[in-house]
């Protein structure tokens, strides 16, 4: 009986796992507009899902223009770069103060989640669009989408290897399963999958530094993954949402790339790796 139920779980899985990585492959590699659409959109569906989980915390926040900032900023960043995601930032803030002032029921710290939530989401993924900006077409788009391969190679070396042999808890409070072991092995995936972006014309990225890079942007990884379970563990739930059958939410397949991309972004910027 638990094997009958066990399939039709599996198969809602494998059949929202694969439509999520099939349009995200289409969107990256395409062009620069339709990836800017892909991000806008998960920036603010992934907004949506934290800020309805802080409502059910009970959380006063101003989800409105919280989204509407989170979807704005790879926008801005595509448009007008930094300058662009400071002036959203700004602006945003400014919002927020008067939602503040007008809104009695606020309180400052509701800005602070509010801010903290567009931040989280909209402003950490528009890092994305400078790295694919970085290299020409379509090299800048296979960057991206190896960015996001060594990602989720990280997530399914950590759960097959941390499935099998795990037994030392890495964060036993925020999330149990997690175990050194797998984390470990997802390190050596993403390094892996880091050595192959190394030859892709225009990179500049020696052996040492594939290696090393990719076991800094998968611990990076790792520690998007549990940041978004502490959140899920304060709120009291198991998913940020449902969108994605036998998955979740899409910030529960978004929450690596959140911390992952930025240090991406930086590692291979500071290095010298990109034109």
């Amino acid at each position: 009986m638990a094997e009958g139920k066990r399939l039709p779980k599996f198969l809602d899985r494998l059949g929202s796992g694969f439509v999520y990585v099939a349009i995200t492959i289409v969107c990256v590699l395409v062009n620069e507009w339709l990836f800017v659409a892909y991000l806008c959109a998960v920036s603010a569906i992934c907004a949506y899902e934290f800020f309805a989980m802080m409502h059910k915390d009970q959380k006063v926040t101003n989800m409105a223009v919280g989204i509407v900032a989170s979807a704005l900023y790879p926008l801005a960043m595509h448009l007008w770069g930094l300058q662009g995601v400071a002036a959203v930032t700004v602006l945003y803030l400014m919002l927020l103060i008067v939602w503040y002032v007008y809104f009695m029921r606020a309180r400052v710290q509701d800005i602070s989640l509010s801010f903290f939530g567009a931040g989280y989401t909209g402003m950490m993924l528009s890092s994305l669009v400078l790295l694919r900006a970085a290299l020409p077409h379509p090299w800048g788009g296979v960057l991206v989408l190896l960015l996001f391969v060594s990602i989720w190679v990280n997530d399914i070396f950590a759960y097959l290897v941390g499935s099998k042999i795990g037994k030392h808890k890495l964060a036993p409070y925020t999330s149990p399963k997690k175990s050194w072991e797998g984390f470990i092995a997802g390190l050596i995936g993403s390094a892996i999958v880091w050595y192959g972006m190394s030859w892709l014309p225009g990179v500049q990225m020696n052996i040492v530094q594939a290696i090393a890079f990719g076991v800094i942007c998968g611990a990076a990884g790792v520690v998007g993954d549990l940041a978004e379970s502490r959140i899920k563990r304060n709120v009291g739930v198991k998913d940020s949402g449902t969108l994605l059958p036998g998955h979740g939410g899409l910030m529960d397949r978004c929450d690596s790339l959140f911390f992952g991309s930025v240090v991406a972004l930086l590692l291979l910027m500071l290095g010298g790796c990109l034109p």
